[in-house]
């Protein structure tokens, strides 16, 4: 009977202490996790608001420019709605909405939604012009970029820094974390390799945000004459460069997810032969292959996609190499997916297009390649340039 007492007593006790423990912690770990919540520029309107007011605002934006805070906004509705005078929209690559083809002609058009003129920052007309910029008191630049050198939006980036500098244009660049930014890798790029996919001196995975890059930018003087843009960095709030980051909003048409993002710095040299990493299909940049069964055991077809790959290399013909959507978010460059597909080719020279020195941002690449080096010996060969830029890098961090 005393036994069971006791038993009664300590139950109830444990009760009435689960009863009375306090609610308040449950919210204060919530307030907790939206206060380290990463913030990127856009999402942190108290900073740049202020510098806005009276001024005709400029917008260099595309389907990215988004406020995750106010329901995935566009930036240039925000600054609208808060009664930021916005005079006209600069677009890179993909368009205003993101739905271009990689290459693609964009046209300078107005804007459905907002009835803002657009003018194309890609074709023949890759940098603003005076005559574009003479209506505008300031510049934003808002574009999600993913920490590769030869995505095409750091371009877009150093053209309308030159043409700010020329034309006395404050640029105010709202800065993004970099999806690929926990690591630094492959060969910089060597004079007389510049392109509209490679016009810096950086590494293929160059461990930057814009904003550190745009600091380097006028840092090491390469702008045309080594002229300086006057910038403005909104930096991202609670990130810094060890913490992964999934993009809310695709960057290009064939970058869908995570895994294509992580995976495009080693699959993007295949652009560079005619091999498909899979444009025309709903997982671009997640496999490889070529109408050949010796190239592996995965198929696929690459078709016509609106909107993502109207004209994809190799389209309606069954392709075969290797699925890699299962790859690790803990993905880092390598060469071994090209030259395992450079083995089995056979081509030797007949590989490799016009394009893949452009990529590489050399032709030592293409050349070690042909002569059998394998990957660690290929890696010793730009060690001494990475390690150089490491240190320069140094210099623009801001996280």
């Amino acid at each position: 009977m005393k036994h069971i007492k006791i038993t009664f007593l300590l139950t109830f006790l444990l009760q009435f202490m689960a009863f009375c423990k306090s609610p308040e912690k449950v919210p204060m770990k919530e307030v907790e996790k939206q206060d380290t919540l990463i913030l990127p520029a856009a999402d942190r309107p108290e900073a740049y608001l202020p510098l806005l007011e009276g001024k005709r605002v400029g917008l260099v934006v595309n389907q990215t420019s988004i406020l995750s805070s106010k329901d995935n906004m566009h930036l240039a509705d925000f600054l609208m709605m808060e009664g930021i005078n916005v005079v006209k929209v600069f677009v890179p690559e993909h368009g205003f909405r993101g739905d271009a083809d990689a290459g693609e002609t964009v046209n300078s058009e107005i804007d459905k939604s907002t009835g803002l003129p657009i003018v194309s920052l890609y074709g023949n007309n890759k940098k603003p012009s005076a005559e574009s910029l003479k209506d505008l008191d300031i510049i934003i630049y808002d574009l999600q970029d993913v920490g590769v050198r030869f995505f095409t939006y750091i371009s877009t980036l150093h053209y309308l820094m030159e043409s700010c500098a020329e034309n006395k244009m404050p640029l105010l660049i709202f800065d993004r974390p970099n999806p690929n930014g926990n690591y630094i890798d492959g060969p910089v790029l060597k004079k007389g390799f510049e392109s509209f996919v490679g016009m810096h001196p950086i590494p293929v995975v160059h461990g930057l945000t814009v904003g550190e890059l745009a600091k380097m930018i006028n840092g090491e003087g390469w702008l045309k004459g080594g002229i300086k843009s006057d910038i403005t960095v909104i930096p991202v709030a609670h990130w810094d460069h060890a913490k992964a980051y999934s993009l809310p909003i695709k960057p290009s048409p064939n970058l869908p997810n995570d895994v294509a993002i992580r995976l495009y710095p080693s699959l993007c040299y295949f652009e560079g032969t005619d091999v498909s990493v899979g444009r025309g299909t709903y997982f671009p940049f997640q496999v490889y292959g070529f109408p050949d069964k010796k190239y592996g055991d995965f198929s696929f077809t690459p078709v016509s996609i609106v909107g993502m790959s109207k004209t994809p290399p190799q389209q309606n013909k069954e392709c075969f190499g290797r699925d890699l959507r299962n790859e690790s978010l803990d993905h880092q460059f390598t060469l071994q997916y090209l030259m395992e597909a450079y083995q089995v080719s056979g081509k030797k020279e007949k590989f490799f297009n016009n394009f893949f020195d452009k990529l590489a941002g050399n032709d030592q690449l293409r050349k070690d390649i042909l002569a059998g080096k394998p990957e660690s010996e290929i890696r010793l060969g730009w060690q001494k340039d990475l390690d150089a830029y490491k240190i320069m890098r140094a210099k623009y961090l801001i996280y």
